[in-house]
């Protein structure tokens, strides 16, 4: 069995609460299986500024370079909102780390299990067997790594900021690999979305996409949908998606409103992956949770830790290719959330049960 490099990024607030438990059921499991873990933990973010001075230390990321994966907290929050813009944590630690190591592919499941249909805002007759797609969203072009960026006074006083949209083909080509693959390992149903009515970059994204599937996987059914009514149908009927492609800004709205439809940001993990190889010859990978640091409930006791034991899961999965032991975490999750009202409740935003009970609950079904 292999050893299990990797770095652990904790975050912000919840971050370090969340990433405990999750350590701790990939010890449990580490024990079972006969895995070997050799971890170590930096800062990042907000942790990242007050100790070294900047939100990605050149520690952090020598660390990261020497591992095999990252498995990621949540950073940022009040505390540090009035720094510059690109001094924040969101903006100075994940973004940088993404151009870092090239991880251009977000591959974010969206799943609500049928048992807890009535976690979501959509009616429970539109979705009686809960809820299954998965987001794939394009992370190293468009609008947040295009240059110029730039605010300028302008000669009148005026003000004007500009931010720079720029795909290539070579960047949705490789998208839309990591697409086809997600949508041949499920239903073979892939919708691109973009905004090619409007926006240059999408009637390239759209060219080449059509393109690239009909050449490498014609088996594929592939639809087009505007971002505008792609937002619309997620709420009326999500279940008609089943793996769907777009570009960076788009999918950051969309995944979002994903994990609402699916009834807690809570419970979505997400894996970020790029062109480099570990030293397994897999996917070198950062595999954070969906949502945010939550500042209002930090040091509570009270934080859903799934998303985050999940991203456990993920890195399993696609960094060290043990398929089977990320399946029965998974499954232990939903035992966890389904056989009973308590975890349930956290899991889906009422607390009712602490963090660590949650994990308990998991554990006990590994």
């Amino acid at each position: 069995m292999p050893t299990l490099k990797f770095a652990v990024l904790p975050g912000d607030y919840i971050g370090p609460e969340v990433m405990t438990e999750a350590l701790r059921v990939l010890a449990h499991v580490a024990q079972q299986e006969g895995l070997t873990l050799d971890y170590k933990i930096a800062d990042v973010g907000g942790a990242g500024i007050d100790n070294h001075g900047k939100a990605l230390p050149d520690s952090t990321v020598k660390l990261c370079e020497e591992s095999d994966a990252i498995l990621f907290g949540s950073v940022g929050g009040p505390k540090w909102e009035k720094l510059p813009p690109k001094d924040q944590p969101e903006r100075a630690a994940l973004l940088p780390l993404r151009k870092h190591f090239t991880l251009f592919a977000n591959i974010r499941p969206g799943l609500l299990y049928p048992e807890l249909s009535d976690a979501s805002p959509i009616k429970t007759e539109r979705i009686p067997q809960g809820i299954d797609i998965v987001c794939i969203r394009e992370l190293t072009g468009g609008l947040y790594f295009g240059l110029p960026k730039a605010t300028t006074t302008l000669p009148d006083g005026d003000i004007q900021s500009v931010d720079t949209m720029v795909y290539r083909k070579s960047e949705i080509e490789r998208i839309t690999k990591t697409a086809i693959d997600a949508a041949r390992a499920r239903k073979k149903k892939l919708c691109s979305i973009d905004k090619a009515n409007v926006l240059e970059t999408s009637v390239l994204w759209r060219k080449t996409v059509t393109e690239y599937v009909a050449k490498n996987a014609p088996e594929i059914e592939l639809s087009h949908m505007y971002v505008d009514n792609a937002a619309m149908q997620l709420v009326r009927s999500p279940n008609q998606f089943d793996v769907f492609v777009t570009e960076n800004m788009f999918g950051d709205i969309l995944s979002d409103e994903m994990a609402c439809v699916c009834g807690s940001l809570g419970m979505l993990s997400s894996a970020s992956l790029g062109t480099g190889k570990n030293s397994l010859g897999l996917s070198f990978g950062l595999f954070e949770p969906a949502g945010g640091t939550a500042p209002d409930i930090a040091g509570k006791g009270i934080a859903n830790p799934c998303a985050q034991i999940l991203s456990v899961a993920l890195m399993l999965r696609y960094s060290f290719g043990l398929e089977k032991t990320a399946a029965r975490i998974e499954n232990a999750v939903r035992k966890a959330v389904t056989s009973g009202t308590r975890t349930g409740d956290i899991a889906f935003g009422k607390p009712s049960v602490g963090t660590v009970a949650m994990t308990d609950a998991i554990i006990a079904n590994l």
